[in-house]
């Protein structure tokens, strides 16, 4: 097991902000730290209605304190608002209905990994709304390939190209295993019925 992550939740709802520190207080990979203890390595969870002002000053705050890691968690999300979160700089966002000890937990490993991450559905509203603004708002943000990894985006378009799983591999020193998982993590968080379907929706959205 790797060292714990130190966890501050932040909700002016004081329910709330009990509910989410019992709910990861006795996660293994978790130490919730005090508000004096905020650092560079911590990663806040911060739960609202919506991201509203107050909230999103209360992002901005934390960042101000050195926080870079911020998972939002909310009830309701419109698209007004999903652009004002990714401009906020929150790395992972979660409904409260989805909400459980051990999806939380896996967001806050990523996020103290580096990683970022949006619902399949939020992404592609996003990337809908925001495709223009690709270079000034979601590559600062750590959503540079528009929820698709490097290696995601290499492998579609070899298979835009017209190379099969064993060519691909080849190409890209891969194992045609490691493809055909790419492929499938692709299709299953798209909700895509194949590769080619992959590879057009990729395509009609611009994200290759």
């Amino acid at each position: 097991m790797g060292l714990r992550v130190p966890v501050h939740v932040y909700s002016s709802d004081s329910i709330s902000r009990a509910g989410l520190e019992s709910q990861l207080r006795f996660q293994p990979d978790i130490h919730i730290v005090g508000v004096e203890q905020l650092a560079s390595e911590v990663v806040a969870v911060v739960a609202a209605e919506t991201p509203d002002a107050a909230t999103l000053d209360a992002v901005a705050e934390l960042r101000r304190r050195g926080v870079d890691k911020v998972i939002l968690v909310v009830a309701t999300l419109n698209d007004a608002d999903l652009i004002a979160v990714i401009e906020a700089g929150i790395c992972a966002l979660i409904r409260r209905h989805e909400v459980s000890p051990e999806r939380l937990t896996t967001l806050i490993r990523r996020a103290s990994d580096g990683e970022s991450e949006l619902p399949a559905d939020l992404l592609t509203r996003l990337f809908r709304q925001v495709s223009h603004m690709q270079n000034d708002v979601l590559t600062p943000r750590g959503l540079r390939l528009a929820g698709l990894s490097p290696r995601e985006t290499a492998i579609l378009k070899l298979v835009a190209e017209g190379y099969d799983t064993d060519e691909i591999a080849a190409r890209l020193s891969y194992s045609p295993r490691t493809v055909k998982n790419v492929l499938h993590g692709v299709t299953t968080r798209f909700q895509l019925r194949n590769r080619s379907h992959a590879v057009a929706y990729a395509l009609k959205e611009g994200l290759i």
